[in-house]
């Protein structure tokens, strides 16, 4: 199953009044793991930013004014959003931008069908919370310490994350159905992606303490057990 995650940034709030779209990121995942494969621009607006924007991603426009502009991206972006299920955070903003940028290109507007709102999820999950970016960022311990301005790229990657545990986290991503003991390199090849792995290790991978018995310890151990009703470890013998 595959799914984009994405973000934008934006010259200001209303797409409606003439803001345009700065930044789009996205990430795509399959099977809920991150594949490395996305999708990144900065976008020449062809206007200023309002300066709260500005502060906020920190484009200014003399960065952006050698870049692409929407339309010549927009044609790859079509082709790598496809008929994929798209996760945005407060969807109505994003898609608004989007539309607007694709309808001007003549390549007609998203569909709902295809989008998800982590915003809803969460809106379920935490009901009257905090549910911005960074405020489920904190709920979920994800490190958002170097963040000090938006980037699409960057929030596409930490929403991915943020998505993950809406959903069930470990459990619908990393599938941990198996009790063996696996190293660096080889979760790396069956999940796909280090840095996830890296993100969750620090909260299911955890050293077990090794007890030494001496053999009366242990007999006194055998016996214990023997007077445990329907004991799993008589089964377990057995």
């Amino acid at each position: 199953m595959r799914e984009l995650v994405l973000d934008t940034e934006t010259t200001g709030l209303d797409h409606e009044n003439g803001d345009r779209i700065v930044e789009i990121g996205i990430i795509e995942l399959k099977n809920h793991i991150k594949t490395g494969n996305f999708f990144h621009y900065y976008i020449n607006p062809e206007r200023k930013s309002d300066p709260k924007a500005e502060q906020v991603h920190g484009l200014s426009q003399d960065f952006l004014s050698d870049k692409p502009k929407f339309s010549d991206i927009s044609e790859e972006l079509v082709n790598f959003l496809g008929d994929s299920k798209i996760i945005i955070h407060n969807a109505l903003f994003d898609t608004g931008f989007l539309n607007s940028e694709l309808i001007r290109c003549g390549l007609g507007e998203l569909t709902e069908e295809n989008i998800l709102d982590t915003l809803n999820l969460a809106r379920t999950k935490f009901p009257g919370q905090s549910l911005s970016l960074d405020a489920l960022c904190r709920k979920f311990g994800i490190d958002i310490s170097n963040r000090k301005i938006h980037g699409a790229l960057k929030d596409a990657e930490l929403l991915s994350l943020v998505y993950l545990e809406l959903i069930g986290g470990k459990q619908t991503s990393l599938n941990f159905l198996d009790t063996k003991i696996i190293d660096n390199e080889n979760k790396k090849d069956v999940y796909g992606n280090i840095d996830i792995i890296k993100y969750y290790e620090k909260k299911l991978f955890k050293e077990i303490n090794n007890i030494d018995l001496n053999t009366i310890d242990y007999e006194k151990h055998k016996e214990f057990i023997k007077e445990i009703p329907n004991s799993i470890w008589n089964k377990i013998e057995g």
